[in-house]
């Protein structure tokens, strides 16, 4: 047997955390096994489209490695592969169903179902099932408007095995007689899937934790269609916190939402391989050759997985180190573009400073993605903000006890450094060691001071001197004169 998987996502906007691991895992295990992975659309609840979301899911699937055998954009054996595009194909199977009593005609109006569930009901009430063929063929020929529902036995239960979770026993009486085939002529999830899955040979369904409990209702059909069910694979949800789910609403919650957050699509990749699979030798860091030769279903979690973009932003970082300056200059270069305050720097230089520092291609700019996140240990988020916060300068930011620089011993210091900065600019860090060896002051003092007067931060990418490259001559002479200003300096050159 072949072994052939699937990715079936909605076309109803990005594509969420949760599916790219779907797909992820989906795609492991079909390539683990010399099979195939598949990408087909359901797109099928029409209110929900949204334009282009096909296109994404295209390029979010290619863009991170999971290039799939088979799809809408590229075809194959058993297209088409959207769910609108195979209309007639459902309708063939529900009539067969409804032959056979597996399935029904249903003509029930929104307000006699309203009135049910509002007297107490929590699932349907098989009112139309009893209702001769003969008598629901002519009603539908007369264009009254219907569904078709699966009919579910109302005793006994169903067990199955599940690749997680071992064996699954789901009493029938928790199962509702769902409709198949909707008033719009348009399959739902749960008959559109079990008819594709079977006419395109999946061998293997990978799926979310939430479609556990109706796995027997899938299984009934398969089994009235004279159909082997394949197999399952259910995963566990990723979680905010311990009671919330991963959701947009919360932030953050797409593949691209990282992307365009300055996440590398190796390090996502990697991170969401972990959320829910745990590797034999404990591994964190790794690619696709590393995960194809050890993903297992063995290491698959049975329990919720958290999302700590903390640990992401700490894995990126590792990412990041391992670029070239000119590679992350690259990378980081749409980020420092957008950057206002940034333009007329030699943006080049910047990113070399920035690039041991940042764990985050944003961290190159302000990023108002992670400033909850930022705290007094945490000083690479905003790198950046030397540029403009020179414009906050106060005197009591000269002061650093460790290296005895007080607002006097700054306001005695700076008129000399402004002109050294003047005079021996091609030479300016061995000039600064050599003042503070003449004046008998720690060397990390005058680099203090140079550096508050032109950046007025404790925290910038690189040094004082190397600030001073960055901003150039005339402008580090402009801010040092200014910063005198500021410290009151007698005589300012």
């Amino acid at each position: 047997m072949r072994v052939r998987t699937r990715f079936a996502p909605s076309p109803t906007g990005y594509l969420h955390i949760g599916g790219m691991r779907t797909a992820l895992y989906a795609y492991l295990y079909a390539k683990q096994h010399g099979g195939d992975f598949i990408l087909r659309l359901e797109d099928t609840d029409r209110e929900r489209l949204v334009e282009d979301a096909a296109q994404l899911i295209y390029d979010s699937r290619k863009e991170a490695g999971l290039v799939y055998d088979e799809g809408p954009d590229i075809g194959g054996p058993c297209g088409p592969y959207i769910q609108s595009e195979r209309r007639d194909i459902y309708l063939k199977y529900a009539a067969r169903l409804v032959r056979s009593g597996d399935a029904y005609y249903c003509f029930c109006t929104k307000e006699r179902l309203e009135e049910m569930h509002a007297n107490g009901a929590t699932k349907y009430d098989k009112h139309c099932l009893h209702i001769p063929l003969e008598e629901a063929e002519r009603r539908v020929a007369a264009g009254e408007p219907y569904v078709i529902r699966q009919n579910v036995p109302e005793s006994g239960e169903y067990t199955f095995r599940d690749l997680v979770f071992g064996e699954v026993t789901v009493p029938y009486a928790d199962l509702e007689d769902n409709v198949l085939i909707k008033s719009d002529g348009l399959p739902t999830y749960n008959f559109a899937n079990v008819i594709d899955d079977h006419l395109m040979g999946i061998t293997h369904v990978i799926r979310g934790v939430e479609y556990l409990s109706s796995t027997p209702k899938y299984d009934l059909l398969y089994r009235a269609l004279g159909w082997e069910p394949p197999a399952y694979m259910h995963l566990q949800p990723i979680m905010r916190d311990a009671r919330h789910k991963l959701s947009k609403r919360y932030g953050a919650a797409s593949y691209k939402d990282f992307i365009n957050k300055g996440y590398l699509k190796d390090a996502i990749i990697n991170y969401i391989a972990l959320l829910g699979w745990s590797p034999k030798d404990n591994t964190e860091k790794f690619g696709m050759d590393y995960m194809l030769a050890n993903f297992s279903v063995d290491g698959l979690s049975k329990s919720p997985s958290i999302f700590d973009e903390a640990k992401l932003r700490w894995l990126n970082g590792e990412y990041l180190r391992e670029l070239s300056d000119e590679e992350f200059y690259e990378k980081a270069l749409p980020f420092l573009s957008r950057v206002d305050y940034l333009k007329g720097l030699d943006l080049k230089y910047l990113a070399s400073l920035l690039h041991s520092r940042c764990q985050s291609l944003a961290d190159v700019g302000p990023s108002e993605c992670f400033k909850d996140m930022r705290t007094e240990d945490d000083l690479s988020v905003n790198l950046t903000e030397f540029v403009t916060a020179f414009d906050s300068l106060t005197p009591e930011m000269f002061v650093h006890a460790k290296n005895k620089v007080d607002v006097n011993a700054a306001r005695d210091m700076l008129p000399d450094l402004i002109r050294i900065a003047d005079t021996r600019w091609g030479d300016l860090y061995p000039a600064l060691e050599e003042y503070a060896a003449t004046k008998g002051v720690k060397k990390g003092g005058v680099l203090w001071v140079f550096r508050i007067a032109i950046t007025a931060s404790p925290v910038t990418p690189g040094g004082a001197t190397e600030m001073a490259t960055l901003f150039g001559r005339e402008e580090t002479l402009r801010r040092m004169r200014r910063a005198a200003e500021v410290l009151g300096c007698d005589d300012i050159p």
